[in-house]
């Protein structure tokens, strides 16, 4: 099976749900958060724990993952913002079809706390 490397930016609540999960699936979505966006490089995760989910929570923190290539062909790659800035958009109600096409665990690759 051939599987694609994503990153997802997280801050210290939904990182507690993935690790409830045995670090298998990401939670559903909140109301007001109508689509999963999976980035396509670690360093623009970065840029959105660092930037984003530090300020807003205290912490932030970016996981890698791998999805099952045939999967997630049925998604286009959307560019939000730039050329660097490019992102799955996953509609909350497909993440479980999106979650078991996960291979492997989901893993935290990188950390930043304020101050």
């Amino acid at each position: 099976m051939d599987t694609i490397a994503l990153w997802r930016p997280v801050g210290p609540k939904e990182l507690a749900l993935i690790e409830a999960s045995g670090w298998r699936e990401f939670p559903p979505r909140l109301p007001e958060q109508p689509i999963f966006y999976p980035v396509t490089t670690r360093d623009y995760a970065i840029k959105i724990a660092r930037d984003w989910n530090v300020p807003a929570s205290g912490a932030g923190f970016v996981t890698e993952f791998d999805v099952d290539a045939a999967f997630l062909a049925q998604y286009p790659v959307e560019t939000a913002g730039g050329r660097d800035h490019q992102e799955y958009w996953i509609p909350a109600g497909e993440l479980p079809a999106f979650n078991a096409a996960i291979v492997g665990m989901i893993r935290v690759v990188d950390e930043f706390c304020a101050g």
